[in-house]
């Protein structure tokens, strides 16, 4: 596992189970969700609830794979992140170009309105997951202290991107 695996591992990770927790925290958390899915408009409201059901599934699944110290897990969770965060990111743009702005629920509780900045962050995601893709993918073997120091790193960054519109709103 080389250093740029552990980083997008605990990247991705990171952001997955803080996207997990905002959703399945409660019963009301996980109803917000589903209705967010409903104010977004870009699935049938027959459809609202299995498309919940689907993404906290595979959000979970990124989370236990990552978890995982082997190649073949890392590498599932790395294309189902990618899978899903491309999914995320165009149905950010299908709701942007109808003029939707209802806040994200991507983490959890957010009033902060869907904007260009969401479509962007999901793409960065992908591309890191692609990434952490092509690091699971070979070869390489770490030394302990540099694994703490890029899985910090990777930590740190997601921590930062699961914030990002708070972070946003300070600037504003």
């Amino acid at each position: 596992m080389g250093y740029l695996e552990v980083a997008a591992r605990l990247l991705v990770a990171t952001v997955f189970v803080v996207a997990l927790a905002g959703k399945v925290s409660g019963a009301k958390a996980y109803a917000a969700f589903v209705d967010s899915l409903l104010r977004m408009d870009v699935v049938p409201v027959r459809l609202a609830r299995p498309a919940a059901a689907a993404s906290v599934a595979a959000e979970a699944a990124v989370v236990v794979l990552l978890a995982v110290p082997l190649r073949w897990a890392a590498v599932a969770g790395f294309v189902i992140a990618a899978g899903l965060l491309a999914v995320f990111a165009a149905a950010i743009a299908i709701s942007l170009r109808a003029g939707n702005r209802a806040p994200c629920r991507c983490f959890g509780a957010s009033t902060a309105p869907l904007g260009k900045g969401h479509v962007v962050r999901n793409g960065v995601l992908i591309l890191i997951s692609l990434a952490g893709l092509v690091a699971a993918a070979g070869t390489g073997a770490v030394a302990v202290p540099g694994a703490v120091v890029a899985g910090g790193a990777g930590l740190v960054a997601g921590v930062i991107v699961t914030a990002y519109d708070d972070i946003a709103a300070l600037f504003r």
